[in-house]
């Protein structure tokens, strides 16, 4: 069947792949599900600081509306805030209108469930079912949905974020925070935060703006020059860079060195399984070998699962994970919501800064490194399945491999580290990871297995 949804969500360029008329049959087939088991569904609708996010709020509105279902407007806000207030406020479902780090020429949808977290699997290929057989079930004309907007979204989120943590530990620190919120959505809630926890707050693009002047919504290094000076500069604690829809948080130490998301994720595990004496953790296999290596210390376990935000979530749900996240940045505190949070992995930082009275870079210093490898290959769509199996073939007969995992694309585990070759689910490419402990073994290892993954495309 076609596919509608992609890893996260409905994304697309404004007025080409997403437009208005998709938003409403989106809508319109969203509002159809959810009438199958509730008379009377209310959905929450947010957006994030796009230029094109009332078009397509109106439109998918509109598409709820004509279903019978009530939309409530919760306005402009991060993502994570729009899905705490779906699972607080009790909704059957929420939207927000966001396309994350995405360049500002898209934008996309995203649906939550009634416990704020994201749309599994099973309810996404639900929907497109009914998206593509266009059988909506439209309302009498006196039965229409109504619409309604609610405007303490933000405050409900915070307080609850203050909720899950030491605050008064935190406080006493005065904390100096160096804050680029890239000119999201993530600016209606991130200062408040920081000033609510006694920290003094430098801002970066905390202005909102859908066109991004400050700089490119991906916290990626080279996004995050001017963050990294300023931590610098100001000698700051720390510096955070968020996305575009604030459900991802970067950080920087106080040297100013870029944090990558395999540490973080790492840091903030150790200090769950230290509280929670152990416990299972969740996350994709394209996690640093770093992460288990402190799970397993503090009597954790990892679960693995394919790339992907909503399927860690749901694994975590299953399985009463204490904690879980990708290495891009999200990651997903239980006790608060199943969701990637960047105002959770703001204030537990802080929270373990306080507790530890150690600087950020000693904290990380502690974390074990690896050498990493990360690369991508233009593969058409239906050259995948081709290539795959010839590679599952191939490595039958590589007797340095110790162990193989299918979780998701082909991982290959080595006396030296591993191999990651994975088929894109939302992008023409082929991604090929690969870790080890020194550089020459990963540069090696990845030329071979991406020439490999060329030489199979070429004859697929």
């Amino acid at each position: 069947m076609t596919r509608l949804f992609g890893t996260n969500g409905i994304r697309g360029i404004v007025n080409q792949d997403m437009n208005s008329t998709l938003a409403l049959e989106i809508g319109q087939a969203f509002g159809t599900y959810l009438k199958r088991t509730t008379p009377r569904p209310t959905c929450a609708i947010g957006t994030d600081a796009r230029l094109s996010n009332h078009m397509l709020k109106s439109a998918i509105t509109a598409g709820f509306l004509s279903t019978g279902c009530d939309v409530v407007d919760v306005g402009l806000v991060p993502t994570p805030t729009l899905q705490y207030t779906v699972k607080e406020k009790h909704f059957n479902a929420g939207i927000i209108i966001t396309a994350s780090h995405n360049p500002p020429q898209f934008n996309g949808i995203k649906g939550t469930a009634q416990d704020g977290a994201e749309l599994t699997k099973d309810v996404e290929e639900t929907i497109e079912q009914i998206f593509f057989s266009k059988h909506f079930a439209l309302s009498d004309w006196n039965e229409v949905g109504s619409f309604s907007t609610w405007n303490d979204a933000k405050e409900l989120y915070i307080k609850g974020v203050l909720s899950c943590i030491d605050v008064t530990s935190i406080k006493k620190q005065r904390f100096h925070v160096v804050l680029d919120c890239g000119n999201g959505a993530g600016s209606l809630v991130a200062p408040t935060l920081l000033k609510k926890l006694g920290c003094m707050v430098t801002e970066l693009n905390c202005e909102l703006d859908g066109t991004f002047p400050g700089r490119h919504s991906e916290p990626i290094p080279e996004n995050l020059t001017s963050l990294m000076k300023k931590v610098s500069e100001t000698h700051a604690s720390f510096g955070i860079g968020l996305d575009g829809d604030a459900d991802r948080a970067i950080f920087v130490d106080e040297n100013g060195s870029y944090i990558w998301g395999d540490k973080s994720l790492s840091l903030v595990g150790k200090y769950i399984t230290k509280k929670t004496n152990g416990g299972i953790t969740v996350t994709p296999v394209t996690t640093s070998t770093c992460f288990e290596d402190v799970i397993l210390q503090n009597n954790g376990t990892v679960i693995y699962t394919k790339v992907g935000s909503p399927i860690v979530a749901d694994t975590m749900k299953k399985n009463h994970a204490v904690f879980g996240g990708e290495e891009n940045g999200g990651l997903i505190f239980p006790q608060f919501q199943y969701c990637r949070d960047s105002a959770m992995s703001l204030a537990t930082l802080l929270e373990i800064l306080a507790t530890e009275q150690r600087p950020l870079s000693e904290l990380i210093a502690q974390i074990p490194s690896y050498e990493m490898f990360k690369t991508k290959i233009v593969c058409p769509n239906e050259k995948k399945e081709p290539v795959m199996n010839r590679l599952v073939e191939e490595m039958k007969n590589h007797h340095e491999i110790t162990r193989i995992d299918r979780t998701d694309g082909l991982k290959l585990f080595t006396k030296e580290g591993w191999v990651l070759m994975r088929p894109s689910g939302t992008e023409p490419i082929f991604r090929v990871y690969v870790e080890a402990k020194v550089k020459q073994q990963v540069e090696q290892l990845g030329t071979y297995y991406k020439k490999l993954v060329e030489s199979f495309m070429q004859h697929a």
